[in-house]
Order: C-alpha cells, then structure tokens, then sequence
C-alpha cells in the first residue's frame, strides 16, 4: 500500500458527514447503485490513496482556506484501513441488496452509518480505533509504520 502524506484530522470528518448522508439515503431507498458507488468509493480511498476521496478535495479547496490554520496530522494508515472496513460493509450491504437479501443490506449499511456517523459527530474512528489495536499487536503492522517517512 502507498503511503499518504499525513491530513489535517478535519478532512475526515467531513468526508464522514457526507458519508453519512449518502449511507441515510441508501437506507432509505434501499439503491444498491448508490451503496455501490459508496463502495467504490471506499476501496479507492483504502487500496490507492486517500487523496482520491472528492470529499477531500472539496474540503481541502472550498473550507480549509476558510478555517483557522491547524498544525496538529493524522496518521493516513489508520484512515486507510478504517476505509477498507468500511469497503468490507458497504460490499455486503451492496451484495445484499442487490440480491434481494434487503436484510443483510440494511444490517450493513446500518453498521457503516453507525461508524460514519460517530466519526463524524464525535471524531471517533472505529476503524482508526481497530487499525491502532492491531499495529499494538501484529508484529508486521508495527513495522510499517515506524519506518520513517521520506
């Protein structure tokens, strides 16, 4: 996996607003076009780089240039791998809707609306959260992450 330059920790929660509206609406209409996009989107952002997340890039040009200037960076890792779990929900819920299984959809989608929405109201991070129990106790992922940046 690449490795993303660190981002400023408000970038995400935006992203995750916009998450969280557009997983409301797959929940409310049940499109698993939608949830499929959302998908795609979040395999993107978790297998190539965060930097391809439109919602970044409308955060980084239209309100960043807006707000106070914040020296504090998140580690990309956790965010990457917070967004692979977030592929993983949304790629059962797609599955499920499109199949006609409506009740594992929901159950997903609900799931990743849950995660999203603590992100982004409350700047928890279940998958940041899970990325960082990991590296405490796999070996390889601790390793990674303390090479240092170029």
């Amino acid at each position: 996996m690449p490795k993303d330059a660190p981002v400023d920790p408000r970038g995400p929660r935006f992203s995750a607003w916009i998450t969280s509206a557009i997983l409301a609406v797959v929940l409310l209409t049940g499109s698993w076009r939608l949830l499929a996009a959302q998908t795609l989107l979040f395999g993107m952002c978790a297998f190539i780089s965060l930097k391809l997340n439109p919602w970044g890039h409308v955060y980084r040009y239209a309100l960043q240039p807006r707000l106070r200037p914040r020296t504090d960076r998140e580690e990309a890792a956790p965010l990457r791998f917070a967004q692979g779990v977030g592929f993983v929900f949304a790629l059962v819920g797609t599955v499920g809707y499109a199949s006609g299984l409506t009740a594992l959809g929901v159950v997903a989608t609900s799931a990743a609306l849950v995660a999203a929405l603590l992100n982004a109201a409350f700047g928890l991070c279940l998958g940041c959260e899970a990325f960082l129990l990991l590296r405490r106790h796999v070996p390889s992922l601790a390793r990674t992450q303390s090479t240092p940046s170029q």
